[in-house]
């Protein structure tokens, strides 16, 4: 079945739901390094390395006192690669759902009447995401 070719300036989605964590989302966006097609640039699979969302707040059920992290591309999911390769690297497709990371800049904290508030032990949180692709006319290779 064929799927999308993602391309430069494409929205990479975040869903909320990170482990325990829930995390105020924002989206990201592809910035493509591979071929010029149809007057956009590609997006090879090196380029998800890049995203990055930063200064995102997240709680957990025993931490209420909001935390900061930032949203990142773990690892694609088998569909989101083409067979087609750019200079060794394959071509992104719009595919199923990535494995996404939250990684813990200031961890949440729970209120705590006696002490200071207890931070967060966890550094890192995987969820999912996907991609959200502008092209509707390129199909994948």
């Amino acid at each position: 079945m064929a799927d999308f070719v993602l391309v430069d300036g494409d929205q990479v989605i975040f869903l909320p739901t990170f482990g325990s964590a829930q995390v105020l989302v924002q989206p990201g966006r592809l910035r493509a390094t591979g071929p010029m097609l149809e007057r956009k640039r590609v997006c090879v699979e090196a380029d998800v390395r890049d995203v990055a969302v930063a200064g995102c707040s997240y709680v957990t059920a025993t931490h209420s006192i909001p935390g900061v992290g930032t949203l990142k591309i773990d690892r694609l999911a088998p569909d989101q690669t083409s067979r087609t390769k750019y200079e060794g690297w394959r071509v992104l497709l719009r595919g199923s759902q990535f494995v996404a990371r939250f990684e813990v800049q200031s961890p949440a904290r729970s209120p705590s009447p006696a002490s200071p508030p207890l931070p967060d032990p966890m550094r890192r949180y995987l969820g999912s995401g996907s991609f959200m692709s502008s092209n509707w006319s390129l199909r994948s290779w």
